[in-house]
Order: C-alpha cells, then sequence, then structure tokens
C-alpha cells in the first residue's frame, strides 16, 4: 500500500487525463469529449447496492443528460467483462470504464484506505467530478449519496 496521500483535483483545474478500456469494447479518453461537458463518477463495485442504484439513477436521466450534451463515464476497479455484464443487466447506456490498477482513482484522489467490520483496506471513495466543456473541472461530489445524485449533477450542468 502506497503511503502517499493523493488529493482531489480542485474546481477550475484542468481535469486530470483518463484513457481506460470501456464497456464499448474500445478505449476511451476524456479528450475525446472536449466541447461537451462530462460527467465523471467513480463508484466501487458493479453489482453492489449502493452502485446499483446510482448506476439505474444515472440510466432513468439518460436522456436528460443527451439533450444537455453532456456525456457519462462511470469507473470502478471491475473488469470490462464486469462491466458489459452489469451495463447488460441493467441496461447501461452509458460509458463504463475499467481502471484495474486504479491509476485514474489515484489521479482523481479518490483510491482512499476504507475499512468495514474493522478490516481496512483500499478501495473507491464513491465520488463525482463534472468536467466544463473545456477539459476543466466545474464542480465536484467528493462524498455521493447515491440516491438523488443524478439529479443534482443534471442541475450543475444545467447552470454551466
Amino acid at each position: 500500500m502506497s503511503d502517499k496521500v493523493s488529493h482531489m483535483p480542485a474546481v477550475g483545474t484542468k481535469a486530470p487525463a483518463i484513457e481506460l478500456p470501456a464497456s464499448t469494447g474500445k478505449k476511451v479518453k476524456l479528450s475525446d469529449f472536449k466541447g461537451k461537458p462530462v460527467v465523471v463518477y467513480f463508484y466501487p463495485k458493479d453489482n453492489t447496492p449502493g452502485c446499483t442504484v446510482e448506476a439505474k439513477g444515472f440510466q432513468a436521466r439518460f436522456s436528460e443528460f443527451q439533450k444537455v450534451g453532456a456525456v457519462i463515464l462511470g469507473i470502478s476497479p471491475d473488469s470490462v467483462e464486469t462491466h458489459c455484464k452489469f451495463a447488460g443487466k441493467f441496461g447501461l447506456e452509458f460509458i463504463l470504464l475499467a481502471d484495474e490498477d486504479h491509476q485514474v482513482a489515484e489521479n482523481y484522489g479518490v483510491w482512499v484506505e476504507k475499512s468495514m467490520y474493522g478490516k481496512k483496506y483500499m478501495g473507491i471513495q464513491r465520488a463525482t467530478f463534472l468536467v466544463d466543456a473545456t477539459g476543466k473541472l466545474a464542480q465536484t461530489w467528493p462524498k455521493v449519496k447515491p440516491e438523488g445524485h443524478a439529479e443534482e449533477v443534471l442541475k450543475a450542468i444545467r447552470s454551466l
């Protein structure tokens, strides 16, 4: 376990680069979406209760995100294969990215020490970043509650 503490990038700064294998079968880069707002949301694990609620929330509002020209990227340390099954099971139309070595999560400051039943381990902190059309961070949600989160993000995009 590395002892370096990673910090979340600040609002107004350039969003850290992303280039990861996607559920679409291609590699996806954040820079592919220049000129559009991009929702980058980090979640711990496919098919877990909170992550499913969050993903279904984004899917329920998917057409509204499309209307405002926004792209949604969900990122977790799961494999592309797991992402494909998760997307298929819940009819997710947005892109899921596999950050298996959690390098991108570290760059965004969301690879953190967690604990469950007194056991400490490293994992993803549920967080969302809104990247504006110029590639800068417009807003961050460092500790996300899955219920109603998609609406909050949509509201933020509309106010860009």
